[in-house]
């Protein structure tokens, strides 16, 4: 008999339909030919205005449609993503999704007391160092602005800390084009040279314009750095619906697209075909406390709106966020935020998913809240597998000679089981499945301490593969460079 041969379908989160997604890319054009945006950088703006944009009035401009097209079609489909052995671990292209912390936090909480505090330059290593151990965390960011290194530098440092903590890959931050050509500087060390970085880049670049369309001068130097070395970016903004983009969602997800669609225009201007990551990040302005939410449900639906507006329209990897909560504390509430972004990012097939560990609306990382958010996406991982349909899994033959067995003949004792059941169930390590007796008398513990015991032992015994010795001289050459 021909064995059973199905494919297996894997659940989908489709929120756009195609006259949705059309009009609302028809309206982020619409909103650069009749509205314009800021420029504030004179070599990009005289070169935008070379390409075909209209002066309104000083560095006002407007963007025929064109542009925007032609930079769609020049951009990257496929992003290769290299670890800092060069392995390549993110290949951003279709559905593949990866999944990673983020930056700039001021405060963490402190894994030994509990407490927050004011961020050090030892808790971006101790992200780094976390984010190499666990195996659902694919990329590292800085989680912090340490208070006890010089802000001017900060950026440089805490890049200078991840690469010793951690071999992954790394998205990183920059000020302007001075601090960013060290951090690539650095890279370079680490890759054994430019020519070798860039065929395998373990970088990427996040940088923001400011909503509504403003491109400071400092932000467009990044992003013409990047294009020239050919260093994968990402451009959102602060469209945040409510306070720098309209209170409707399709209004400010128009707005940030049109943001994204100017800096894509410009980054491909620079550098034809260097890669760019698309999507603007658009959340809400809580209208009770005026916080910008990272737990809201709203995130979760604009993104999986982008993603359906890649499929339809742009082919390009996309930008996107998850594993964050607004609570204080790792909580119901933490637990129940950070699940449903990581199961609908992972659903709507994102690409590059950032964030996870924040906290208190992103001012505040939580190692713990990282090892949580690795729980759930193993759990959101099989989910998004699907069911296997196939000889072996319909298991007739299993059927058949256990209920015509002896009485008391169960699964459990047939070696169907003992071959299948590591794959046909999902084994969790942190969520409890015990019987009462057995977790009352192994303390009691809620998932909470469960992540932060975990957490402790990474911290306190993952070796990160170092580097060598001549590459850290080198690191610290450019730490101490003056410029």
């Amino acid at each position: 008999m021909k064995p059973l041969e199905i494919e297996t379908f894997k659940p989908r989160l489709k929120v756009l339909n195609k006259e949705q997604a059309w009009a609302i890319h028809t309206a982020a054009l619409e909103i650069l030919e009749k509205t314009g945006f800021k420029m504030e950088h004179a070599g990009v703006r005289e070169m935008l205005i070379d390409a075909g944009c209209r002066v309104e009035k000083d560095d006002w401009l407007t963007m025929p449609a064109y542009l925007a097209e032609d930079a769609i079609r020049s951009a990257p489909r496929v992003i290769d993503l290299y670890d800092q052995k060069g392995n390549k671990t993110m290949p951003l292209v279709e559905g593949n999704f990866f999944y990673g912390t983020g930056s700039d936090t001021i405060f963490t909480v402190d894994i030994e007391t509990g407490k927050r505090r004011r961020t050090r330059l030892a808790d971006t290593g101790n992200f780094a160092t976390l984010v190499d151990a666990l195996p659902n965390m694919h990329f590292s960011m800085s989680m912090g602005n340490p208070e006890d290194v010089p802000i001017e530098e900060i950026y440089v440092h805490v890049f200078a800390e991840m690469v010793k903590k951690s071999n992954k890959p790394i998205c990183f931050i920059a000020d302007s084009g001075k601090d960013i050509r060290k951090i690539y500087d650095i890279a370079c060390v680490i890759a054994g040279g430019e020519k070798e970085f860039q065929k395998k880049p373990f970088l990427l670049n996040y940088s923001e314009a400011i909503s509504p369309l403003r491109f400071p001068a400092n932000v467009m130097d990044k992003l013409l750095f990047c294009a020239e070395k050919k260093i994968p970016i990402c451009l959102p903004s602060g469209c945040n619906a409510g306070s720098g983009a309209p209170v409707t969602l399709s209004g400010a997800m128009a707005l940030g697209i049109a943001e994204n669609l100017v800096g894509l225009v410009v980054h491909q201007l620079a550098g034809k075909g260097s890669p760019f990551l698309f999507a603007p990040n658009v959340s809400i302005l809580d209208m009770k406390s005026t916080v910008v939410s990272y737990g809201c449900t709203e995130w979760c639906l604009t993104q999986a709106a982008l993603a359906d507006m890649r499929d339809e329209i742009y082919d390009i990897p996309i930008w996107s966020y998850a594993g964050a909560t607004d609570s204080k504390v790792i909580d119901a509430q933490a637990g129940a935020e950070g699940m449903m972004s990581i199961m609908t990012s992972m659903l709507s097939r994102c690409n590059v998913i950032h964030d996870v560990g924040y906290i208190e609306s992103g001012h505040t990382s939580s190692l713990e809240m990282v090892t949580m958010a690795n729980e759930f996406v193993a759990i959101s991982r099989f989910f998004t597998e699907g069911i296997l349909v196939n000889d072996e899994s319909l298991a007739l033959e299993v059927i058949d000679r256990v209920a015509k067995g002896p009485n008391g003949s169960i699964f459990l004792a047939d070696p169907h089981t003992f071959k299948n059941f590591k794959t046909a169930h999902h084994l969790p390590e942190l969520m409890d499945r015990t019987r009462f007796d057995h977790w009352s008398q192994d303390g009691g513990k809620d998932l909470k301490l469960r992540c932060t015991e975990k957490t402790r032992k990474i911290l306190s015994t993952h070796q990160v593969d170092p580097k060598p010795d001549n590459v850290l001289n080198e690191i610290e050459a450019i730490l101490q460079r003056e410029g």
